[in-house]
């Protein structure tokens, strides 16, 4: 079983219980996968409970291969309290949950086993501890950047006149699975479900979407609108690539866009401002930054090159032009007209200003940014052009 190093867990584990303590909480219960891995370095199903003080108790239903000093095997949550008098430890008066992930069955269920303890939520606090990331974690964001720039160089090769999105898009998904990727984006919230990517043709760039993301496509099915829907890859149309960079626990996030064959001028124009709101961003950026301020210079900068009308959308316009990444693809920070937060080092973010003209089809590109003290840190070292398939 993998486990994290040492050091790494102790400070992950040193910030959370200083929020407990902050927060006038007796526990935190952590259950969501991510947040297990974040602080465990593995997945189970059971209950990671955190006190101010102390190591973490694992209370686990399965697998039923996990041992340890601390890990005391259970088949329900009821067990728990009285576990924890046999240990000398009083059960919680006042718990924290992550209230933003468990289903109301599982919340009010744990609650009642723990002898119906307050409540309060940590969900929000978990996501801000996870936003600033150490060197350890930076580095495997990297490492999952240069085999993700690996696979998109092999997307031309992939390519063969008379295909449709679904068939390139399958194409690409055997080579990402041939070189590492876990085969699913890992996201936060509702209306996120999406398996390995998305990929955009013509215009289905167009096609709005329920789901939170940045470009919709009306997808195979009604069961999953989002993304490929079968079109077919035509001379003189786009197709934008977004698929997932998780080939690590940590991931990062990149688009590209290719012409086929060719495309018109438009479509030139509006990709390279695409290209230079990502080098604004980087020359203007320092410590404190604040998000909003660069969502209004990259859509200043579209209004200044007659793009509005195709800035983030048509029928749909999303109103974000970036977001941060890590063991999520929606992390905070969030590079929104409405956001209160700003960029600070250990922080890394995904930066997507993309255009969608009708009749030719999605453009723009997706880099993936670490905030240092000076700099943004680019680690997608990937042909940033408008390239011809």
């Amino acid at each position: 079983m993998r486990r994290l190093p040492e050091q790494e867990a102790s400070s992950r584990l040193e910030k959370l219980q200083q929020i407990i303590a902050s927060m006038g909480a007796d526990a935190c219960v952590v259950t969501s996968p991510v947040n297990q891995y974040y602080l465990q370095g593995f997945l189970f199903d059971g209950y990671c409970y955190i006190r101010p003080e102390g190591d973490p108790i694992l209370f686990i239903k399965r697998p039923s291969n996990i041992t340890g000093d601390r890990v005391w095997p259970i088949r329900k949550p009821e067990q728990i309290p009285t576990l924890l008098l046999e240990a000398g430890l009083t059960p919680p008066q006042r718990v924290l949950i992550e209230a933003d992930q468990l289903t109301y069955s599982s919340a009010t269920r744990l609650q009642a086993a723990l002898g119906m303890p307050e409540t309060g939520n940590i969900s929000g606090e978990l996501r801000k501890i996870r936003m600033i990331k150490s060197a350890y974690e930076l580095e495997q964001m990297r490492e999952s950047a240069r085999v993700h720039a690996k696979v998109y160089e092999l997307i031309p090769s992939l390519y063969r006149a008379g295909m449709t999105d679904v068939e390139l898009q399958i194409e690409i998904e055997r080579q990402m699975r041939l070189h590492g990727s876990v085969g699913i984006f890992r996201a936060f919230g509702e209306n996120m479900d999406i398996f390995m990517g998305s990929m955009l043709a013509g215009d289905n760039a167009q096609a709005p979407s329920p789901f939170d993301y940045a470009l919709g496509g009306a997808g195979i099915s009604p069961l999953l609108p989002l993304g490929a829907n079968g079109t077919l890859l035509t001379p003189g149309t786009t197709l934008m690539v977004d698929m997932a960079g998780n080939y690590r626990p940590y991931m990062d996030d990149m688009t590209r866009s290719f012409a086929i064959e060719h495309a018109p001028d438009l479509a030139y124009k509006a990709h390279q401002v695409s290209i230079d709101i990502h080098k604004a961003i980087v020359e203007s950026f320092h410590v404190g930054t604040a998000c909003a301020s660069l969502y209004n210079m990259a859509e200043e900068m579209a209004k200044e090159n007659e793009l509005a009308p195709y800035f983030m959308g048509t029928v749909q316009q999303a109103k974000f032009i970036g977001h941060g990444v890590g063991l999520e693809i929606n992390e905070p920070p969030v590079l929104s007209p409405r956001s209160k937060e700003t960029l600070e080092p250990g922080m890394a973010f995904a930066l997507e200003p993309k255009f969608v003209l009708p009749g030719i089809g999605a453009v723009g590109i997706e880099n993936t940014y670490i905030v240092h003290d000076d700099r943004l840190e680019n680690i997608i070292l990937c042909e940033e052009s408008l390239i011809c398939l």
